[in-house]
């Protein structure tokens, strides 16, 4: 990649006491964590633990009602959506938000154009642009779908034209919401291979998801979210094996 490569383990963000409510009831409550160069964090949680809100917080979709997230050392508290995925932090949704009127190739290229890394005018950045597109479509295994519109596609090819979007922007920062759910196995053995191959090459990677076999296959950390609260953020053996975490995570609360 053409970024800086930072330094493995070095601190990229910081969310320090970060806080949102909505009419009253906490869905974030003052959580604060570090998210490091080369490391994929999984935050795990119940439904309804905060997990998407603390995405859309970091990413500018939510206001937040305190705390503080510096990404870089710059507080970017009050920058636009845009402006943040400039600056190098990407994120996928739930429910993949494509633009399914348009081509694979558009919807990649459609990315690059607000994404972190806006191109010049110049014909040789262009030509670059292009071919970064096609090895991102060729890692993804959608070169042969390029033409194809994003509503045509099969639902794990859907997934990684998500996934697509963020890798042709070079951003840094990948914020992924269950991004393998859903996949068959060869998808998912395809999805892991991009998301270690990218994570060696110095991209900071956090992801939402519930399903624990994924959970232990591509996680370095793991932060538990519980009512809004971070109630562990540690190696994913220490946490999976808390038996208060299990029994909160699996309905068994007391």
């Amino acid at each position: 990649m053409s970024m800086t490569q930072p330094q493995q383990g070095e601190t990229l963000m910081q969310i320090r006491n970060l806080d949102k409510s909505f009419g009253g009831v906490k869905a974030v409550d003052d959580v604060t964590m570090d998210l490091r160069a080369g490391i994929v964090t999984t935050l795990v949680g119940p439904n309804g633990a905060g997990k998407t809100t603390f995405f859309n917080l970091i990413t500018g979709n939510l206001p937040r009602d305190g705390g503080e997230v510096t990404w870089l050392g710059r507080d970017i508290a009050g920058v636009k959506p845009h402006r943040i995925a400039r600056a190098g932090i990407m994120r996928t949704y739930q429910d993949l938000r494509l633009f399914d009127g348009m081509t694979v190739w558009e919807n990649v290229l459609n990315a690059t154009e607000y994404g972190a890394l806006p191109i010049p005018l110049g014909s040789a950045a262009r030509a670059a642009r292009r071919e970064r597109i096609e090895r991102v479509l060729e890692r993804t295994g959608l070169a042969d779908k390029r033409n194809t519109r994003a509503l045509d596609l099969a639902y794990a090819e859907r997934k990684f034209l998500s996934m697509a979007r963020i890798m042709a922007t070079e951003a840094r920062l990948w914020l992924l919401d269950e991004p393998a759910s859903g996949l068959d196995p060869a998808s998912y053995d395809r999805f892991l291979t991009i998301l270690r191959e990218d994570v060696a090459g110095g991209v900071t990677v956090c992801i939402i998801e519930h399903n624990l076999d994924i959970v232990i296959g591509i996680s370095d950390r793991i932060a538990f979210l519980d009512r809004g609260k971070l109630l562990a953020d540690g190696d994913p053996q220490t946490v999976l094996n808390d038996p208060e975490l299990a029994k909160i995570y699996f309905g068994e609360r007391t």
